[in-house]
């Protein structure tokens, strides 16, 4: 009941900001889909693609990370030190590690909303992408991800202007060095090892090869030790904020 009490509080709260949310959530991408479709996507080829079928995957990608990032890392951050609500959540009857999943949850939900918003408008450009089990797997695992990095580093930052540090070094770096935009074959070979370590280059890669890639099954091992390694970081830290 605690668990599913805070899941429908931030879907009433997701609900009070839908329009935001969505404008938010579309108007990056939208941008790309623009520059990139309209401006070099059909006189670019890519891997035997158009440079927008090319593209596209990775912009799903990258939106689901930020959102699911941003929403949670923000959220969590501005509670604890400037609205001070988080300190009611600490004395309420509720365990950290039910708080900590059920917000980890609802913030991948957030991203995965925001990844079905840039499909819609990738049909609109007449890009079909190969959405199976497979796609919404990684999709799904990329979201978990990054919501569990927003919020352990919601919880470990003191200053909300540090956070837009941790950004610009984090996961803008993120945004265009995990293959989002350009092969990671462009990158020297030292470089490209660092590069396939990030999950959003295998989620990139999930959702642009799909299941019967070669590697199609990393893709998943590796999102899912990111998940097992950091969730119980991320419930520790909650608890210790106690």
């Amino acid at each position: 009941m605690r668990f599913s009490a805070i899941i429908w509080k931030e879907w009433m709260v997701f609900k009070s900001r839908i329009v935001s949310t969505t404008l938010a959530a579309i108007i990056g991408p939208l941008l790309y889909l623009v520059a990139f479709g309209w401006g070099i996507g059909s006189a670019v080829m890519v891997d035997g693609i158009s440079y927008t079928a090319f593209v596209i995957p990775g912009i799903v990608a990258l939106n689901s990370m930020t959102t699911s990032y941003n929403w949670v890392a923000n959220d969590i951050n501005l509670s604890r030190i400037y609205a001070k609500t988080f300190e009611a959540v600490m004395v309420a009857p509720i365990k950290m590690s039910t708080y900590s999943s059920a917000r980890i949850l609802t913030s991948a939900l957030r991203g995965v909303y925001s990844a079905v918003l840039i499909i819609l408008i990738a049909f609109a450009f007449q890009v079909w992408l190969p959405i199976d089990w497979y796609f919404l797997l990684v999709l799904v695992l990329n979201c978990l991800v990054f919501a569990v990095i927003g919020f352990i580093i919601g919880l470990l930052v003191d200053s909300h202007a540090d956070m837009a540090k941790i950004s610009n070094f984090v996961i803008v770096p993120m945004s265009f060095l995990c293959g989002t935009f350009f092969p990671l074959e462009k990158f020297p070979g030292f470089l490209r090892v660092f590069f396939e370590l990030l999950p959003l280059t295998q989620a990139v890669k999930g959702m642009r090869d799909g299941f019967a890639a070669e590697g199609s099954l990393i893709v998943i091992l590796v999102l899912g030790i990111y998940m097992l390694v950091l969730t119980p970081i991320a419930i520790k830290l909650c608890q210790r904020s106690e």
